[in-house]
């Protein structure tokens, strides 16, 4: 896999326009894209909300425009958590749009993962485990344990339901090292980025991601909205490639 593969850019944003900018300009420069609930609700309202039906009509042209290009390189992150058969349905409906991969939070119960595992099709399974916004405190408060002791639960029941990866925060990769599932890991910040709304003790640079054994690095706000200083998206994109490839020079031999 080329260091740029590993790269996934989250398409926070409010407005199909902006999504379809992106995906033009940073395609020929990463490996994927991550639709989530923001843009998924946006991409309702376009068509719903709109009181003249040219302007839906034109909409919906953007919207196949923007599926059109992505093509193979989409990472649904609906983040299903559900009763078995509703997950069923849902993860029916989704690999119909030819996605990469999906995910499902891992505490909607193993049953709820099999299913999904029966009917994700050609796409990958990912299973959240701990949200990186979720302090240990809150994570106790929540689920009854430390995040590191739960994050390992919820994968080793991805892991006993055929799942094929896990989401976590990097500093759970070390936790998650022996697990055979892919590790894809938001929370990741190169240096020159601000953090805002996640734990930043649970925040990796993407060196210290790659070296802790991270596969898929998802990344947003550094790269869809970079600071003055490093100028635009793509560049952006060239010194977190740049970073990954330093990083995989570097890992040591036990690790490959």
């Amino acid at each position: 896999m080329e260091a740029k593969d590993r790269i996934i850019v989250a398409l926070d944003v409010d407005s199909i326009k902006k999504a379809i900018a992106l995906v033009e300009e940073l395609s020929p420069y990463v490996g994927s894209f991550k639709i989530g609930l923001q843009l998924m609700h946006s991409i309702l309202n376009s068509i719903i909300i709109p009181k003249k039906e040219e302007e839906a009509i034109k909409n919906l042209k953007d919207i196949r425009k923007l599926f059109s290009s992505l093509k193979r390189k989409i990472f649904w992150d609906g983040k299903f958590s559900d009763i078995p058969n509703t997950i069923k349905g849902a993860s029916e409906e989704v690999v119909k749009l030819g996605v990469k991969m999906f995910n499902l939070h891992a505490c909607a119960g193993q049953a709820a993962i099999k299913t999904a595992v029966e009917n994700k099709g050609k796409s990958l399974l990912l299973g959240v485990t701990v949200l990186t916004s979720i302090s240990d405190t809150e994570c106790s408060s929540i689920y009854g344990n430390l995040s590191d002791s739960k994050v390992k639960q919820f994968a080793l029941m991805l892991f006993d339901a055929g799942a094929d990866g896990v989401i976590c925060s990097p500093r759970e990769l070390e936790t998650l090292r022996d697990f055979r599932l892919l590790k894809v890991t938001p929370g990741v910040r190169p240096q020159w980025a601000v953090t805002e709304d996640q734990d930043p003790e649970r925040i990796m640079t993407p060196y210290e991601a790659i070296i802790g054994g991270v596969d898929y690095l998802v990344i947003g706000r550094p790269i869809t909205n970079p600071p003055e200083e490093i100028g635009s998206s793509v560049e952006a994109v060239k010194l977190i490639v740049k970073e990954i490839e330093e990083a995989e020079k570097n890992i040591d031999e036990k690790y490959k």
